[in-house]
């Protein structure tokens, strides 16, 4: 079982990529569940500015909404529970799973990056964080591997708390560039180009 993250920096072309993973299940024994990001609704709830309370939970409804709109045209099946039959690509809409364990701080810190990740710790599924970029850059330059600590502190396309949670939970994430036509699906396919980040 693989782990998607699937970026709302990706709202343009992200009905292609998940109609691609649907393909991509039809025709391999592989289960697929993709976490939606924010995107628009998201950043709707950053402008209102509400406290961090109300904002975790309407942030946590705006990746409910990008993910209805993934999954509309796609051949995708929606889903609310970690309870998984059978093969396929799924969407998971979080809100009820996390309202029924509410494990995670609820802070901007804490973004669809490090839900996913639970999610993906939960099911003992791989990890991948599909977004914008190839991967994590520091100093200019671009990180085919590095270690989770190395990136606590500091601005990269992934949210703040997900180091620490890698860290802690001995798990690593891929970074694939959802830009770049067929690259998730080789990644699948094991010929991975992003960055790795070990836990």
């Amino acid at each position: 079982m693989i782990l998607i993250k699937l970026g709302g920096s990706l709202i343009h072309n992200a009905r292609t990529i998940v109609k691609e993973l649907v393909e991509y299940t039809n025709s391999t024994p592989e289960t697929i569940i993709i976490i939606p990001g924010g995107s628009i609704f998201a950043d709707t709830v950053r402008k209102l500015d509400p406290g961090e309370e109300s904002a975790h939970w309407m942030a946590v409804l705006a990746m409910e909404q990008y993910g209805y709109y993934l999954a509309d045209g796609t051949g995708a099946k929606l889903i609310d529970r970690l309870e998984i039959t059978g093969r396929g690509t799924y969407i998971l809409l979080p809100y009820r799973i996390l309202k029924e364990k509410d494990e995670l701080p609820h802070t901007w810190d804490v973004t669809s990056d490090t839900i996913a990740a639970w999610v993906a710790l939960q099911l003992e599924a791989g990890f991948i964080k599909v977004t914008d970029v190839d991967g994590i850059y520091l100093d200019g330059l671009f990180q085919q591997e590095l270690r989770a600590e190395q990136i606590i502190g500091k601005k990269t396309c992934v949210d703040a708390e997900l180091p620490f949670f890698l860290k802690r939970y001995n798990m690593n994430c891929r970074i694939v560039n959802g830009n770049c036509p067929g690259r998730l699906i080789e990644a699948l396919k094991g010929n991975f180009f992003g960055t790795i980040v070990k836990g």
